[in-house]
């Protein structure tokens, strides 16, 4: 199935379900439900730490929504936890966004532009889907369109995200919001838990993974 024919699907299932199903259990997470296990499993690029990857799309509604709890959830995470986001890009207009993410990346402002980049798009409902639009955004951010124009444009960026699609590739993601841990897990798109849960999830398998390193 087309990746972004995927996307249709998936945001359409989420829409009627708003990962709305009453609270689970630690005891009830199951491999294939709650959880899904990634085949072969992908390296991580952090040594001696459990590696945890959200993958998003900035235009993507659920993954607005989610960020106040992921970002609540990371600042309060385990020392041993490396905690990391990944622009998908299915398609053209995901391409440029997840250039721009990469972008700020590069420029060091993430802090600066990510939070603010959603609420243009959901909030303000801005089409920042262009070089000279998401340079304007950056501008109103304070980086200079200079600056951005540079990023936005350098081998270092492509190649960024070129990265990042073979990564979702690999780890098995037609769909976001999604949450990689560790190269062997990630949450699946088939089951409404709400986001609480999720991150519940999210802390069983980081357990799970701990246990697994023990001598």
């Amino acid at each position: 199935m087309h990746a972004r024919f995927r996307w249709v699907v998936a945001l359409v299932f989420f829409a009627s379900n708003g990962f709305a199903e009453g609270p689970v259990s630690n005891a009830g997470y199951q491999l294939g439900k709650h959880y899904e296990e990634i085949v072969p499993a992908q390296p991580v690029a952090t040594d001696g730490k459990i590696e945890v990857i959200e993958v998003f799309w900035y235009g993507c509604p659920h993954c607005y929504d989610f960020e106040p709890y992921v970002n609540a959830w990371a600042a309060s995470k385990a020392s041993d936890v490396e905690f990391r986001r990944i622009p998908a890009a299915f398609n053209k207009a995901w391409h440029v966004h997840a250039k721009a993410y990469y972008a700020a990346e590069a420029l060091g402002v993430v802090d600066k532009i990510h939070a603010p980049f959603f609420k243009a798009l959901h909030e303000s409902k801005r089409r920042l889907d262009d070089e000279a639009s998401l340079a304007e955004f950056f501008a109103e951010n304070g980086v200079s369109k200079e600056a951005f124009t540079e990023a936005f444009n350098s081998f270092a960026v492509d190649a960024k995200v070129q990265q990042a699609i073979q990564s979702v590739k690999q780890y098995g993601i037609d769909g976001v919001p999604k949450v990689v841990i560790n190269g062997k897990f990630r949450t699946p798109g088939e089951v409404g838990i709400s986001f609480n849960d999720m991150l519940k999830v999210i802390d069983f398998l980081i357990d799970k993974e701990r246990a697994a390193a023990k001598p």
